[in-house]
């Protein structure tokens, strides 16, 4: 797939809005920050419900233009016609989604190593995230921190884009950036704050500011799909 249009990728989890009484509403603050992709991961709900809320979010997303990728359930993505969905290491693997749902379909992969990132991109993944990248609460079952060598490692190995996930906050943006990551993918920094709107923009500004300073030092062009 060429080109993913966003390099802010909000993932819901239920527990980062306790300032929210909606996830809905929560969602729809970081939307108007001006966020372009939203994943619904909120693995505690039953089936039936999680359908409810992707018809929803399908709603919502459209309203401001953004990308809407379901977590694993791919038959819940075709259902409410989102954009793509997510995938984990125990989910189908890519190249069997991408022969349920065809081209158009988005997929990402969630990554731990350099090696699962290398898997899912010739299994078929349009990007992955990996991470976590620095020490956060929502990442802990993963293990230890991989750190920025990592991410330097996988970007001299892949070719689709990485997002780089856990602890990443507006201030070690550039960090991450300059590791070679397309992107960054974020929780809590974002639904976790009281103003979800501000701490959107914030995000959106520093990814801005240091995705254009991180092409500028590679003169300008460098990494192609990061431009995209």
């Amino acid at each position: 797939m060429n080109g993913i249009g966003f390099n802010l990728y909000l993932i819901t989890d239920g527990r980062s809005t306790a300032n929210c009484s909606s996830l809905l509403f929560a969602v729809g603050e970081a939307l108007r920050s001006g966020i372009k992709a939203v994943q619904l991961r909120e693995k505690c709900l039953t089936t039936r419900d999680i359908l409810s809320v992707a018809y929803q979010m399908r709603d919502l997303t459209a309203k401001y233009g953004a990308k809407l990728l379901i977590n694993d359930r791919v038959d819940i993505a075709l259902c409410v016609g989102a954009d793509g969905v997510h995938l984990g290491q125990l989910s189908l693997p890519a190249f069997a989604v991408r022969k349920i749902a065809g081209k158009r379909f988005l997929i990402g992969v969630s990554t731990h190593t350099v090696n699962e990132a290398l898997i899912a991109q010739k299994q078929g993944a349009d990007f992955v995230t990996l991470g976590p990248v620095y020490r956060t609460p929502s990442k802990l079952k993963y293990g230890s921190p991989i750190g920025e060598e990592t991410l330097r490692r996988a970007k001299a190995k892949l070719s689709i884009p990485i997002f780089g996930i856990g602890g990443i906050k507006p201030d070690n943006i550039h960090n991450v950036i300059q590791c070679g990551a397309y992107g960054i993918a974020a929780i809590s920094g974002i639904l976790g704050e009281a103003d979800i709107k501000a701490a959107g923009e914030r995000y959106l500004t520093s990814l801005k500011i240091f995705t254009h300073a991180s092409l500028a030092e590679e003169g300008g062009g460098g990494i192609a799909w990061r431009t995209k």
